[in-house]
């Protein structure tokens, strides 16, 4: 296995709209999805806490600013689009995101 970039973030899903959160994750856009893989991005998930709408996302990145690039794609930015309904976001529709600082590892 390469060498990869373990980044986690959290983020907010507004509680009526949990389910739809899902679905249109579940339906990822195929070119969502090749744009990810082009950009070097393995392992991708989001976790939900359903009492607050907290999102834990995890990701594996080959190289960090490749990784950095997504957001200034034409489909990251209609995805962003897509889901600002459901979920806090900055004034760009990309969710308001916090870094996680990785305190503990075990492979």
């Amino acid at each position: 296995m390469q060498n990869r970039t373990r980044i986690a973030s959290m983020m907010q899903v507004y509680k009526n709209h949990y389910e739809e959160y899902e679905k249109r994750h579940n339906e990822l856009w195929p070119e969502m999805e090749k744009m990810l893989k082009s950009h070097g991005v393995h392992h991708y998930s989001i976790f939900l806490e359903e009492e607050s709408g907290q999102l834990f996302a995890y990701l594996e990145v080959e190289d960090v600013d490749t990784w950095e690039k997504v957001s200034e794609t034409d489909i990251c930015k209609k995805w962003w689009n897509y889901m600002e309904p459901l979920m806090k976001t900055n004034s760009d529709k990309s969710p308001v995101s916090k870094p996680l600082k990785s305190v503990f590892y075990l492979e």
